[in-house]
């Protein structure tokens, strides 16, 4: 599911708002537009009906139109320009006209909306009544306002065209605006995945007002959980020395009773330290946590198997095949999952042990192969069993695999039993990673120890 991303969520309300906005201020302008429009058309024929009204003379058989006395466009036919001037029963009319009629107001005023004239002409019609040498006199002027609204509409098109751009324009600046305003944001997060790599172990303090409250409390977070793991593997520590001695003393003990005694004793017994031993293992795990120190297998693994080499004291042919880089895995976990692993091959392999590391887009998979007797596809799930051993006379298999199972559950993982190529026993582990957790590019190492 694609998560929401919220400068798209800014950037797309921004927008609707800035088009809402364009919109009524369009709307708003056109209206206001076209009033002071027809109100400008109104006052020319204003001056159009009082220079009709000046070429009305009186004449020796009354009031008579003074034709010259008009503008050229009344005597063109289809101008464009048009009056009517009505008398009492006399109607003149200009030439304009030619054949066309004029529709009048009814009452003096301008006609509402536009009226249809000659070839289809659009008119704003005006008709203004007076009273002149002691007579009525009715002037109704018109105009054709249809080139005047195509200008408009050019106007208005080339406007729309420029509120475009300037949208557009304002869009750019404001997702600018908002990337730089988020910009704490992409770094807080980089350095989260920082923390997930075990590059850093707290957040930068330097940060926006509102980012700030935000920040101290998962720095708080982190400093509370590394010290908690640490206290309570400190006390995990502490208990399981404290708990040996009196083991110790309980197995000697149980050799100085009788025979049946003593074998149910030594019986209870090892299974009390094998509980014990996978308990506090399981509970030293840190799992998935942030922050905590990473696991490099460079500089980690070469003390760990020379150690378990020398505590087994045999000449064993140790290879192993691991990455550069620093994994986002816990130190801990990883030493305690390895070791586990390792045990288990140098106490059942013949001369030859095998391990690889191999870091991938989104997990890491560790497998790890001896030439020992291995065990039956058949026994698999019974050697993972809680505690359980196969060959009671060798420490192997049981413990140790039931621990690395523990640890690869915490991670979310997988672990399977196959057979190795070379003759024993192969454990695949696949712990993984999470999106920020992708290992950066490695060069592969062989190391071979003898």
């Amino acid at each position: 599911m694609r998560r929401p991303s919220m400068a798209r969520q800014l950037s797309l309300g921004l927008v609707t708002s800035l088009l809402a906005t364009a919109l009524a201020l369009a709307v708003v302008a056109s209206a206001l537009f076209e009033r002071a429009l027809r109100q400008y058309a109104l006052e020319i024929l204003e001056d159009d009906a009082r220079s009709v009204l000046a070429a009305i003379t009186p004449g020796p058989q009354g009031l008579q139109l003074d034709r010259t006395r008009l503008a050229p466009a009344y005597e063109r036919p289809l101008s464009g320009r048009y009056f009517v001037v009505t008398i009492g029963d006399t109607r003149w009319r200009s030439r304009s006209l030619w054949d066309a009629e004029l529709p009048e107001p009814a009452a003096a005023g301008a006609a509402p909306g536009l009226l249809e004239g000659p070839q289809g002409q659009r008119l704003l019609c005006l008709r203004l009544d007076y009273r002149r040498h002691g007579t009525a006199i009715s002037v109704t002027v018109a105009a054709d306002v249809a080139p005047l609204l195509a200008q408009f509409g050019r106007i208005g098109l080339l406007l729309l065209g420029l509120g475009i751009v300037a949208l557009l324009l304002l869009t750019w600046v404001q997702r600018w605006w908002m990337r730089r305003a988020l910009r704490p944001l992409h770094q807080a997060s980089r350095q989260l995945q920082e923390l997930q790599l075990g590059q850093r172990e707290l957040l930068e303090t330097q940060a926006p007002h509102e980012l700030a409250p935000l920040i101290a409390e998962i720095n708080r977070l982190l400093a509370h959980t590394r010290q908690s793991l640490a206290r309570s593997r400190h006390a995990l520590g502490n208990l399981g020395h404290a708990l040996k001695t009196p083991l110790a003393v309980l197995v000697s003990a149980s050799e100085r009773a009788e025979p049946p005694l003593r074998a149910q004793l030594q019986t209870q017994l090892a299974q009390m330290q094998h509980r014990i031993a996978r308990e506090l293992g399981r509970a030293r795990t840190a799992g998935e946590t942030i922050g905590g120190e990473r696991f490099a297998p460079r500089e980690d693994l070469p003390l760990l198997i020379d150690s378990v080499r020398r505590a087994h004291g045999r000449e064993l042919d140790v290879q192993w095949q691991v990455p550069a880089s620093t994994l986002a895995l816990e130190r801990d976990d990883m030493l305690e999952l390895l070791g586990n692993l390792l045990d288990n091959a140098c106490k059942w392999a013949r001369s030859a042990v095998r391990l690889r590391i191999e870091p991938g887009p989104r997990q890491v998979r560790i497998e790890l192969e001896d030439d020992g007797p291995g065990i039956a596809e058949g026994r698999h799930a019974e050697a993972l069993a809680r505690g359980k051993r196969l060959d009671e006379q060798v420490e192997g298999h049981g413990l140790g695999l039931g621990i690395v199972s523990d640890i690869v559950a915490a991670y979310h993982g997988e672990m399977e039993l196959l057979r190795s190529p070379l003759g024993g026993l192969l454990v695949r582990v696949c712990l993984p990673l999470q999106e920020a957790d992708v290992p950066a590019r490695h060069d592969p190492e062989s190391a071979r120890q003898r």
